[in-house]
């Protein structure tokens, strides 16, 4: 089946996540994506699974998200032999897509201009810590240093009665790797009228602050932070989470000031709080929000939250859960919506992914297929690219490749 990406071919050199990321965004919509990964163990990213405080599992579940679609070249790319076959993979590609820290670009020579001249037509997508110029643009950078913390979010998202806390797996390597997806669809949208290849490039420390982009703008604006509150002394105890009886937290987010006072005090029950001055403007429950999420915390401790969802309906009053880790994969709205997506491949039977957030209507994404064993194509590429048995057999003798 022929699917939007079909015929491109995409070199994925990079390790962890924002690169990868990118690159099985490109799978999913048919793309050939060939891993270069360095032998024997392939991207520490394979590893990643089985460090402390990461949910455990006896399943790989990174590459399984992040590894899906791609086949697996094992290649030393401080062996020459190697750095040809990559040469050799490079003329025929369309896209090459890095991650590595610029020394290591620097040092196996995985440059632009070193891939360009190979290839005038490719596009060379580049993701970095900090940005490709200036004292940090040789910094390495996760995403908990690079996005959530260099941005502000990580100094803005905790309460007065909390510290900061670190961000989950992923959470700015994803975000980045649309990036620098995007960043790639435009160069090849380019590569169309000018039928020249071009660099295109993004970085952990520039999506960080375009995600936390409202508040940096308020702060070039001079504006004056607001107060860090609690949960009980929050500015607007309409704009807060809750517990229902069963224990299902759930968050309002009421910003008509005109019409969510009546709205919430008819889903509670208590219309004659309507027109109570304590509670019945913004600034009202600003000054009261102690009183205020007290009285809201016992009322909705009194009834189930399918209740609750009912009674919001019929309000017409703006709200979400609250899942725990372990009921995300049980939404039903994101199943109906394809958030989840199936591989028919996986270990024991059929397994469930996370697809990407992108859809184009009409055209449907590839199945998604398990990652690969580090090097597990290897000699087939080696083959595709011209090399003998008798050269491919001497690469893995060496331990420069796999078979």
């Amino acid at each position: 089946m022929s699917h939007i990406l079909s015929g491109l071919r995409v070199i994925d050199c990079g390790t962890y996540i924002a690169g990868p990321a990118a690159a099985v965004i490109m799978s999913d919509f048919g793309a050939e994506v060939i891993k270069i990964e360095r032998p024997p163990a392939g991207d520490p990213y394979r590893m990643l699974y089985r460090l402390p405080g990461m949910a455990l599992s006896p399943i790989d579940y990174n590459s399984m998200l992040d590894g899906r679609n791609k086949k697996s070249l094992a290649l030393d790319l401080g062996d020459e032999a190697c750095r040809e076959a990559l040469l050799k993979l490079v003329a025929s590609a369309d896209v090459f897509v890095t991650n590595y820290q610029p020394q290591l670009v620097k040092k196996f020579r995985l440059g632009f201009e070193d891939l360009q001249a190979v290839n005038p037509k490719l596009i060379y997508a580049q993701v970095t810590g900090y940005g490709e110029i200036g004292p940090e643009a040789d910094k390495p950078g996760y995403d908990l240093t690079g996005y959530w913390a260099r941005s502000g979010l990580m100094g803005i998202m905790y309460n007065a009665d909390a510290e900061p806390t670190r961000s989950p797996c992923g959470f700015g390597d994803h975000p980045t790797s649309m990036s620098l997806f995007a960043a790639i669809m435009l160069g090849l949208y380019q590569r169309n009228s000018t039928g020249m290849g071009c660099k295109v490039s993004t970085s952990l420390m520039a999506n960080g602050a375009w995600s936390n982009s409202c508040q940096i703008q308020a702060a070039l604006c001079k504006a004056s932070a607001p107060e860090r509150g609690t949960r009980k002394t929050c500015s607007n105890p309409l704009v807060n989470h809750y517990l229902s009886r069963d224990g299902r937290r759930f968050v309002l987010c009421c910003l008509d000031s005109a019409r969510d006072w009546t709205r919430i005090c008819a889903a509670i029950g208590m219309t004659e709080l309507i027109g109570e001055t304590k509670f019945n403007t913004p600034a009202g429950r600003a000054a009261n929000a102690a009183e205020l999420v007290e009285l809201l915390d016992r009322e909705f401790a009194k009834e189930d939250m399918a209740a609750w969802k009912r009674r919001f309906a019929e309000q017409e009053i703006i709200w979400g859960p609250v899942p725990s880790f372990e009921q995300v994969p049980d939404d039903e709205q994101m199943r109906i919506n394809g958030v989840f997506t199936e591989m028919q491949d996986a270990p024991g039977g059929p397994a469930r992914t996370v697809s990407n957030p992108i859809t184009v209507e009409g055209a449907e994404k590839a199945p998604p297929k398990m990652a690969p064993a580090v090097g597990q194509h290897s000699t087939e590429i080696l083959r595709s690219l011209g090399y003998s048995e008798e050269a491919i057999a001497e690469m893995i003798h060496r331990g420069v490749t796999l078979g």
